[in-house]
């Protein structure tokens, strides 16, 4: 019977990772599981990006982009390696991971697999704010950008008040985003309307969401802001998990709800806003990226890692396929992320009401 109980706390462990004790005392479990399927998941990102790199009108065999990324490229290679096609895949994995963390932030927080940024409005909200400026100012690139953000951020905040009722809850925040996102698409219909031929088509570029063109100056803010906030985020990682389990619980076990919460709706807010700026409306992959997360690693709690490397394996992989998949037709990457990301949310839907939770 001893050799029983001990085979199943033992099953039980392995199960749930290994604790380790560090040499100040702390006791650290790593989730075994998750740690391969993060690294797993890194190794297909690096794989998808050096096949994307030598994707295009000129074709480089993936040895020889290795080879110009290590510098050993010919002048024409390293042109075209480090001076076009690289900088497009980093902003490809930083929006993807952007995204894929967001969505992670925006479920754990309202407890809900709807709760994503597609969901709740905030990447209808940085299109307005592209619109505003594309429409009504006949802005540049940068004051594009810069209209994303601000619009985000506004919308985030609309959507932060009007949930607030002693306190920020799972449904109310889905429901009053929904009802925000519809107005939100409402007044950017209108000032579709309202554009001249010439901005109109840009508008429209632009909302498809597409990583073409993309150089260094779209990868240099995004990185800066993606080497603030996931820190900040995965130092939060514990307050988050209790968050799950209910504010009252929280509050027992000395978690501040309010401050964490807002903390870190904040930093999604950002993540998702600064995604949208740099690559357009991307859809559905910070709906995806956490859920396809949570299934492969079977853990509990808001997976924030796994969340983040899913994002950017998703979009770079989309991209590949966008370019490759549909001959010399050259899609979007926000047409691929639309199509299969409305497949899964037809499917989660009807998950979802089978379980009797919507």
């Amino acid at each position: 019977m001893n050799t029983h109980r001990t085979s199943v706390k033992t099953h039980r462990t392995s199960r749930a990772g290994r604790a380790l004790r560090t040499p100040g005392g702390l006791s650290v479990r790593l989730d075994v599981r998750a740690l391969i399927v993060v690294a797993l998941l890194l190794v297909a990102a690096l794989a998808a990006s050096v096949l994307l790199i030598g994707t295009g009108d000129a074709e480089i065999p993936a040895v020889d982009v290795l080879k110009t990324l290590a510098g050993n490229g010919t002048p024409f290679q390293d042109f075209i390696v480090n001076e076009l096609r690289l900088p497009r895949v980093l902003v490809g994995l930083l929006v993807g991971a952007s995204l894929g963390l967001g969505g992670a932030l925006f479920q754990s927080v309202s407890r809900n697999p709807l709760g994503s940024p597609d969901v709740l409005g905030l990447s209808q909200g940085s299109t307005a704010g592209a619109l505003v400026v594309i429409v009504l100012m006949s802005g540049s690139a940068t004051q594009v950008t810069i209209g994303a953000l601000v619009g985000g951020l506004v919308t985030g905040l609309a959507i932060y008040l009007l949930a607030w009722k002693q306190g920020v809850h799972g449904y109310r925040l889905v429901l009053v985003g929904i009802g925000v996102s519809a107005v939100v698409t409402a007044v950017n219909g209108y000032l579709l309307t309202k554009a001249d031929l010439v901005d109109a088509a840009r508008a429209v570029v632009w909302m498809t969401g597409s990583l073409d063109g993309r150089d260094w100056s779209q990868v240099r803010p995004l990185l800066a802001l993606c080497a603030v906030l996931v820190p900040l985020v995965l130092a939060n990682a514990r307050g988050l998990r209790m968050l799950e389990m209910g504010d009252d619980v929280s509050y027992a076990l000395g978690v501040r709800v309010e401050r964490v919460r807002l903390l870190l709706m904040v930093a999604a807010v950002l993540l998702t806003a600064a995604a949208t700026a740099a690559a357009g409306p991307v859809s559905f992959v910070a709906l995806t990226a956490p859920q396809l997360a949570r299934r492969l690693t079977r853990s509990p709690g808001p997976n924030l890692v796994p969340s983040l490397c899913m994002g950017a394996t998703l979009l770079v992989t989309a991209d590949w396929a966008a370019q490759r998949a549909f001959g010399a037709d050259q899609l979007p990457v926000g047409v691929v992320t639309g199509v299969l990301g409305g497949v899964y949310l037809l499917w989660l839907f009807v998950t979802e009401r089978r379980a009797g939770r919507i």
